[in-house]
């Protein structure tokens, strides 16, 4: 299966929805497309995010582009009076699968438990992928949110983030490293190929990394997008390397 990691720069308006149709029309020869967090709306939308919040009605461009692609993308969702940070899965002109961020930071630069109401579940959905499981950002710096994966053994795990660059030194940036640590234990944990696409770009003065990257069922960085740079990665997962694994972790 090809996967394609969409490395961009959402601005804080609504006209991302047109740029990631764009970015579908271009890359289409993939199998799925993955986007960042919040990639339809930017991060830093404080109160205009009750304007710009959008509704699923209103995204019937993606089902109809998810005819040619599959697309699974962040997004600032109103339902029923509540907005949820949500990760969506267009496939086949269908929206396949929402998960509602369930972990909302609210320290330092992160003030999302003021503006977003929490989700409460992961769930498993069936993708062209086989068993698979969104995440957005925060939800996997939670000890319990890798045990409920590991206990539901996806085989892929699609994590969009917003993470902003910090703590720089000789060495690289330590939030890098951090989360290296965890998406390299949870795909081991679970036998999963996980893919974490991270934005890049500038809001209110904060700098996103990006260093979006594929990592294998083994914990091994297969594949990684640079810094800071607006950028696209195609790159096939072999899926026998996961069959194997998973045939290891049922051994154990």
């Amino acid at each position: 299966m090809k996967v394609a990691l969409i490395q961009h720069a959402p601005r804080l308006n609504r006209s991302n929805l047109k740029s990631v149709l764009d970015f579908v029309h271009i890359h289409k020869e993939n199998k799925v497309l993955v986007f960042p967090e919040l990639a339809l709306n930017g991060y830093m939308l404080q109160d205009k995010l009750y304007e710009d919040a959008w509704s699923l009605e209103e995204l019937d461009s993606l089902k109809a582009a998810s005819v040619d692609v599959d697309i699974a993308i962040g997004a600032a969702i109103r339902e029923e009076g509540r907005i949820y940070n949500c990760a969506l899965y267009f496939s086949k002109g269908k929206l396949l699968h929402v998960h509602r961020k369930m972990h909302l930071p609210n320290y330092g630069m992160f003030e999302e438990a003021r503006y977003f109401f929490k989700g409460d579940s992961i769930e498993l959905f069936e993708s062209q992928f086989g068993q698979s499981a969104m995440l957005v950002c925060e939800d996997l710096w939670r000890a319990d949110t890798i045990a409920r994966l590991a206990q539901l053994k996806p085989d892929i795990i699609f994590l969009h983030v917003a993470s902003p660059a910090r703590d720089f030194s000789d060495e690289g940036i330590l939030i890098e490293s951090q989360w290296d640590a965890l998406i390299k234990s949870t795909a081991i944990l679970c036998s999963a190929y996980l893919i974490f696409v991270n934005r890049v770009g500038f809001e209110d003065g904060i700098g996103f990394w990006g260093g979006s990257r594929i990592v294998t069922p083994r914990g091994e960085i297969e594949h990684r997008l640079d810094h800071f740079k607006e950028d696209v990665l195609s790159a096939k997962l072999n899926h026998r390397l996961h069959s194997v694994q998973k045939w290891i972790a049922k051994k154990d």
